[in-house]
């Protein structure tokens, strides 16, 4: 039975508050917690075009366009993309419609360098790197340890190669890269009003105090990205909540502290179909309304509540446009690392069409060793000695003994049409199911050397033939 958050399951305090702040349209957004929640997923334009994607999964799982969002769709329920193996390939990423408006509104730019300061599960970062293109440089930090694993895993599942991903505190941060990135988002943590309708246990957590603590949070990772951000530079500050202390209001505090910031008016013809002008209440002794922030209601549109504001960072008149030097990276490399290039050159002539040229151009400059792990880095990336990264770019591999061994990340990263060796499974087999339980396929005669096995055309991972079967490599922790 689905679980129903009617307006008897919400908080009496949070009832008057949006009675307060809604008025007349009070009684449809209460209405809107009776009907049935819609869920969302994005299509991974690493994999394809978003038209042979969505021709391909349309009646599959019954998609919809999401409005705000070329790439996302709205899906059935019952059809569970979620556990399907082409959500294990990467072809998609399982989203809340209405956060797809984040990187919409941020419209980042291939060759950028772009900052996801609250990142996990991944959503926005996922979504930046279809933006990006393959170019530039993405940051996805997350300061909660547990966290940051879980965006780590998703980074390495949608194939990014140009992403990095940390886990540090966002005032940390700040001090080594001041002034580094070209557009940040801050989807803050926050008290969760807008997923009441599908989150019990934001239900069940939510005070008026609790408001107050995000509010405090907020500020501070707010000045925090202030000073990551270069001058010239744009920030979507969103969360998924109606209280405006934590939207309208911290927007109104953050432009008194920092001068330097300004809201953008985007003009009609940009503006993201869907989402409400904001509008909010009175503030000390003024009203503050603007039309550079935006509103999801639930009960206009198909999606849970959100708020997003675009900031816009201006040059201090007093100190001018002042350049920040980026923070290079030491290319002296050791003998081992000189020693993992052979071994990988081995690997990439063996597997590869294409060989070595797979790579781009200067790739040995940016290989780095951590431990036994070998490391893609992005051109961009700056001297992080000192931070906390769990992701330094691409996993390429482990290097053993006399041996290299390649790794998840580089299977999912890859275009399966440059593999010597693949083999391709039909999507809803058993010999699939197999494959991803961990269990030994069957190979032909001859066949020798590291294998990728695909769902389709899309990458699962590897495997290795040798005496008529394959040897299934798929991440022990990943196996259903």
């Amino acid at each position: 039975m689905r679980e129903e958050a009617t307006s008897a399951a919400l908080p009496e305090v949070f009832l008057r508050k949006m009675k307060k702040l809604l008025g007349e349209e009070y009684e449809a957004f209460l209405q809107s917690y009776e009907a049935e929640k819609v869920q969302g997923l994005r299509l991974n334009t690493r994999k394809g075009e978003i038209e042979q994607l969505y021709e391909q999964n349309r009646e599959r799982f019954g998609l919809r366009p999401v409005p705000w969002c070329r790439g996302g769709f709205y899906y059935q329920t019952d059809t569970r993309p979620g556990r399907h193996p082409l959500h294990e390939a990467g072809v998609y990423y399982i989203q809340e419609p209405s956060a797809m408006a984040v990187v919409e509104l941020l419209d980042p730019q291939p060759g950028e360098k772009i900052l996801d300061l609250c990142a996990a599960p991944g959503g926005k970062t996922t979504h930046i790197a279809d933006r990006l293109m393959g170019e530039g440089l993405l940051v996805s930090n997350e300061i909660h340890p547990a966290r940051a694993k879980i965006l780590s895993r998703n980074v390495e599942r949608m194939g990014i190669h140009n992403g990095i991903v940390m886990n540090e505190a966002s005032g940390h941060l700040a001090e080594y890269l001041p002034e580094f990135f070209d557009r940040i988002v801050i989807d803050a943590p926050c008290s969760g009003e807008g997923m009441f309708r599908k989150d019990e246990q934001a239900r069940i957590e939510w005070s008026e105090d609790n408001v107050q603590l995000c509010v405090k949070r907020q500020r501070e990772i707010l000045d925090n990205g202030a000073r990551l951000l270069r001058p010239g530079g744009r920030m979507v500050y969103s969360t998924c909540t109606f209280s405006p202390e934590e939207d309208e209001e911290q927007i109104a505090r953050f432009l008194e502290r920092h001068p330097e910031f300004s809201l953008v008016k985007l003009p009609a013809e940009h503006r993201l179909p869907g989402l409400s002008a904001s509008r909010t209440e009175k503030i000390d002794d003024s009203y503050f309304s603007e039309d550079a922030m935006f509103r999801i209601w639930p009960h206009r549109v198909e999606g849970e509540g959100h708020f997003l504001a675009l900031l816009e960072k201006t040059a201090n008149k007093k100190a001018g446009n002042k350049k920040v030097a980026d923070r290079k990276r030491e290319k002296k490399k050791s003998g081992k690392e000189k020693a993992g290039w052979l071994l990988l050159q081995e690997f990439l002539q063996d597997t590869f069409v294409l060989g070595e040229s797979v790579l781009p151009e200067g790739w040995k400059d940016r290989l780095i060793l951590f431990g036994e792990q070998l490391y893609l880095v992005p051109e961009a990336m700056p001297e992080l000695t000192g931070l906390r990264v769990l992701r330094p770019g691409l996993h390429m591999g482990t290097l053993k003994k006399n041996r290299f061994e390649p790794a998840h990340a580089l299977a999912l990263a890859v275009d399966s049409n440059l593999v010597k060796r693949r083999r391709c499974l039909e999507t809803d087999s058993a010999e699939t199911e197999e494959y991803l339980a961990g269990k030994t396929l069957s190979a032909e005669a001859g066949q020798k050397g590291w294998m990728l096995i695909c769902i389709g055309e899309y990458p699962l991972g590897w495997g290795k033939a040798a005496g008529g079967i394959v040897k299934n490599h798929y991440p022990k922790g990943l196996r259903i």
